[in-house]
């Protein structure tokens, strides 16, 4: 269903802007709420001539969106966030935390006008965000998530923590071969082994009898 927006809208638009939504949803919030009409033949001329008396008025609005959205050329945002268990977060990031950054930033920007992909980040990396400055001024922004710095020192600790479980590990195996080495074993090919001596038998002189004489 379309309907035209009376104001803005949080992830869906702009006043006097022709969107189209559900109709439940239609029906049951942004009608009864007063945020939006249908977009029937006649309100779309009645919006027409709207735009129509605010020419000036949209030209002078279009152009300081064009202003502020110059400023996202060449803006690195990066935010913090706390990592739990490889590059998940504890908790997520949302349009309010780039809002938070961008206006950080020098760039005006309400969240209501930032529009993230699945709404929520919930892991480490760059993302794409579609931010609206007016009905025809929109910009694709790349930001990028990254760990704070609490997390980066527990990473680092749990890094060398595990680094030293393994260099005693290692020592013991090492001390564990030399101690089986220090024993001789016979049946190890690896060890020499050297014949054996035959044991010499010394040969006693046979005693000589006497003769009886006849």
């Amino acid at each position: 269903m379309d309907v035209i927006l009376r104001q803005d809208v949080e992830n869906l638009g702009f006043e006097f802007e022709i969107v189209s939504v559900k109709p439940g949803y239609a029906r049951n919030f942004l009608i009864p709420q007063r945020k939006a009409v249908i977009a029937t033949a006649k309100q779309r001329e009645e919006l027409s001539k709207t735009l129509e008396t605010r020419k000036a008025e949209e030209s002078a609005l279009i152009a300081s969106a064009n202003e502020r959205s110059s400023k996202l050329n060449g803006l690195e945002v990066k935010i913090d966030a706390k990592v739990g268990s490889g590059d998940r977060l504890f908790g997520s990031v949302n349009n309010g935390d780039l809002a938070d950054a961008l206006n950080a930033a020098g760039v005006e920007i309400e969240k209501k006008n930032i529009k993230i992909p699945g709404n929520t980040i919930k892991r480490l990396g760059k993302n794409t965000a579609k931010i609206r400055f007016h009905r025809e001024v929109e910009v694709d922004f790349e930001f990028e998530v990254v760990a704070d710095q609490e997390s980066i020192q527990r990473a680092d600790a749990a890094a060398k923590a595990k680094a030293e479980v393994a260099r005693m590990d290692a020592e013991r195996a090492a001390n564990a071969n030399k101690t089986d080495d220090s024993g001789f074993n016979y049946d190890n090919p690896l060890f020499e082994k050297k014949p054996k001596t035959e044991a010499v038998v010394e040969e006693v002189p046979a005693t000589e009898t006497p003769s009886e004489e006849a």
